[in-house]
């Protein structure tokens, strides 16, 4: 370890200084100030006789005097089952008055790509116990389902709700043995706003299965990058050495994205769209394929990330990239939160593209599919006649068109709306789904098998008279 006395220039979040010797990428470093305070900091760039650190801790009180020692190792993460229960900062040091952490082994955060050739394909289900993601837009193990929203809107409530409520049923009767846990990693929150997921996680009790990072926002934009690494490193180590089904809620990758602009910038690089790196793509893309399952083994690793989208923009590079990588998303909207539905999701634009495979029969019931699938077709046909009543007016529409209207007003006031503290079972899902299509006429069910209709439709005096006509 040698120890250097040579800061050209602090620039923001980095410390520039001279080496005579080779320096590791990712490198960890102390920076020791006259004022006897050590920080630490990661190497950025390694360049021949001169090296850039970003300073975890922030670049206040370093000037040129201070002294920088490469410890020629790169960041690790404590690990122990023992984590859970316990609340970290944002640098993985415990901030919630319990002792210090014993770990089983140190891993590095930087973390091993899953081979594909290993990979097994996601196909189990996991009951979030929210209508509109079980039902709709089903999340399955291994999966990575990001959530789109806008400031303001409550997705912190709906985070929170999917930590409470999350299982995965299968396994649960199967009873292997198998336990589930979620790591939340916050990054770039208020005080306000840690404040109210610890309130949550101590009165639901929920804290005793998980292990929560706390980044806040007034501190350092680099801790935001380092964050969910540790959050992922942690998941990995309790899903495939202690077979743990581990979901990680990573909320705000805006933030987290945001502090790649602002190292980005102080680096001098050129920037890409909206001034983000062009790199940009590629690091959400190391972060989001941490996700997923491995053959032979019990465990998995399941993500959903957070993100507000800027002024709504979905063509935004955040949502946008974030898209490109992920399986999916759940669509939260402006419109429906102003209506007093909670959780207010659109399950229109919303997708799980491995939805298909982790529903039916085994799985969930297999009425699953056809249920979603028509719910979908006929509170699509009632927006569409929204539209339609705007200009003409409800009296000019037949019968059969306020049919579809009537549904489209209760798979919000009902399916949607379920508030966060109620957790539906994907049983209760599907028969408030039946409930509500049996509203419409036998006859415009035809995404549905017609046993599954025999078994499962609600005759009805109204529903019969209209099948008349």
């Amino acid at each position: 370890m040698k120890e250097y006395q040579t800061i050209t220039e602090i620039s923001g979040p980095l410390v520039f200084a001279e080496v005579d010797e080779p320096v590791g990428y990712d490198e960890i470093v102390e920076i020791e100030t006259e004022d006897g305070r050590t920080l630490r900091g990661q190497v950025l760039e390694s360049s021949e006789g001169i090296v850039s650190i970003q300073v975890f801790e922030g670049t206040g009180g370093i000037d040129r005097n201070a002294s920088v020692r490469f410890l020629g190792e790169t960041m690790k993460m404590p690990v122990t089952e023992d984590l859970l229960g316990r609340v970290l900062d944002g640098s993985g040091n415990p901030i919630d008055g319990g002792p210090e952490i014993v770990p089983d082994e140190r891993q590095d955060i930087v973390g091993k790509a899953i081979n594909p050739y290993s990979r097994e394909y996601p196909e189990e289900f996991i009951q979030t116990g929210v209508s509109a993601i079980d039902g709709m837009n089903t999340l399955v193990r291994g999966q990575k389902l990001p959530i789109f929203s806008g400031s303001g809107l409550p997705h912190n409530e709906l985070a929170l709700q999917i930590a409470r409520q999350a299982t995965v049923p299968e396994e649960d009767e199967e009873g292997d043995g198998s336990e589930f846990a979620v790591i939340f990693g916050a990054m770039g929150i208020t005080a306000e706003e840690a404040n109210e997921f610890m309130d949550d996680f101590e009165r639901t009790g929920a804290l005793e299965r998980s292990v929560v990072f706390m980044n806040l926002a007034d501190d350092p934009a680099v801790e935001r990058q380092v964050t969910p690494r540790l959050a992922l490193t942690t998941a990995e180590y309790l899903a495939f050495e202690k077979d743990y089904h581990v979901l990680v809620i990573l909320t705000d990758m805006t933030n987290y994205c945001e502090a790649l602009r602002e190292i980005g910038a102080a680096r001098e690089e050129v920037p890409g769209r909206r001034g983000y790196p062009g790199y940009m793509y590629t690091d959400l893309a190391q972060l989001y394929e941490r996700a997923g399952r491995i053959e032979g083994k019990e465990g998995s690793v399941t993500q959903i990330p957070i993100l507000t989208m800027p002024g709504d923009d979905e063509t935004h590079p955040i949502p946008d990239l974030t898209g490109y990588i992920t399986e999916g998303q759940i669509m939260m909207d402006r419109d429906l939160n102003s209506q007093g539905i909670e959780p207010p999701v659109n399950v229109l634009p919303s997708l799980s593209r491995l939805m298909d495979d982790g529903i039916g029969e085994g799985l969930t019931r297999e009425d699953h599919g056809d249920v979603s699938d028509q719910m979908y077709a006929a509170y699509a046909e009632g927006e569409d006649l929204r539209d339609l009543v705007n200009i003409v007016g409800r009296e000019a529409l037949s019968e059969r068109d306020n049919k579809f209207l009537d549904f489209a007003d209760r798979f919000e006031e009902e399916f949607v709306q379920q508030g966060y503290d109620t957790n539906r079972s994907i049983d209760d899902t599907l028969d408030l789904g039946w409930e509500l299509l049996s509203d419409l006429p036998k006859t415009e069910l035809n995404r549905i098998d017609e046993e599954l209709i025999e078994e499962h439709y609600h005759e009805d005096e109204t529903a019969e008279a209209v099948q008349a006509d």
